[in-house]
């Protein structure tokens, strides 16, 4: 939007919520625009940018509740059967408010209707699908903001209506399995998508899972690298735990000597990533512990040998 309004030779203002990130607040500005940050969501943004709209006169650009922005967004659908002419099973696309997945999926089934379109969310940020589910539209009290573009309390009217009846399904993803997809993004093409960015590609990794499919065409669009540099460190440390190849522990056990060389005897030959303990009960110790692991069935593995430590409480 600032780039188009710079080429034009017109001012926008571009208004955000409080949580974006500072690398996309300074793209905006090195390119002319004028950044207003209001509210923790897009649905808080959205009625700052009415009202400020209502007092100034100014023009308000929908960013996807619009037929015309739905079929700029829908020309991504026309690049990837373009680019890729042979078969495919799947395209899986983010949800915010719906204008990407609406327009990939009116582009896509006109043309190939046997591809499917599946849309991905955040789980505490799934007002399509809620919406979708209910058959109307539903207005989230809160939304999770690590994924922050797409942090949509409110789907838009016309995106809810296309994607309601052309979308195969949606399927929802935790903060886990987003920075596992950043992961996975990293290493095979070294750049570093942010979290709404990779969304799609954790879909994608879900719904292979589910499906236990082989042999087929999967496409995943990355739709954002506004990544804080210092975001990075989280994202890391949570993507162990997306790929499962690290468990976290919180177990009480007897307040007693040797009741954590207990502990590391019934983890095996695994390493301890983490530790955290502090007095406070004479009793009973509460721990919490990261163990590195070798997938789903290893830490499974480690629960079933917990009735060796005769352990009140393990989660």
């Amino acid at each position: 939007m600032a780039l188009s309004a710079q080429k034009i030779g017109c001012t926008a203002t571009i208004v955000m919520p409080v949580t974006t990130p500072q690398i996309k607040i300074d793209a905006v500005t090195s390119r002319g625009g004028k950044v207003v940050l209001a509210g923790e969501s897009f649905s808080d943004a959205y009625k700052h940018a009415m009202k400020l709209a209502e007092e100034t006169g100014a023009t308000y650009i929908p960013p996807f509740d619009d037929p015309d922005v739905i079929a700029g967004q829908g020309t991504i659908g026309m690049e990837i059967l373009r680019q890729h002419p042979d078969t495919i099973n799947a395209v899986f696309v983010a949800i915010g408010g719906g204008g990407l997945a609406a327009g990939v999926a009116s582009y896509i089934k006109r043309l190939k209707p046997e591809i499917k379109i599946i849309g991905v969310q955040p789980v505490d940020s799934d007002a399509m699908k809620q919406s979708i589910e209910k058959g109307e539209r539903v207005e989230l009290k809160d939304v999770g903001l690590f994924a922050d573009g797409v942090a949509v309390k409110l789907v838009g009217e016309e995106t809810f209506r296309i994607c309601k009846e052309l979308l195969d399904e949606i399927i929802l993803v935790d903060t886990d399995a987003i920075c596992a997809a950043i992961k996975d993004i990293f290493e095979d093409t070294r750049s570093i998508a942010e979290p709404a960015g990779a969304l799609a590609v954790a879909g994608a990794k879900a719904y292979i899972q589910r499906e236990g499919c082989t042999d087929e065409t999967l496409v995943a669009i990355t739709c954002g690298a506004n990544m804080n540099f210092d975001r990075l460190r989280h994202v890391s440390e949570r993507s162990e735990l997306g790929e499962r190849r690290e468990a976290v522990i919180a177990v009480t056990i007897p307040e007693q000597p040797g009741s954590f060389k207990k502990f590391c005897s019934v983890i095996g030959n695994r390493n301890i990533t983490e530790f955290n303990y502090r007095f406070a009960d004479p009793r009973e110790a509460q721990v919490f512990v990261g163990v590195q692991i070798a997938g789903k069935q290893d830490a499974d593995k480690i629960l079933s040998d917990r009735p060796a430590m005769n352990w009140k409480r393990w989660t």
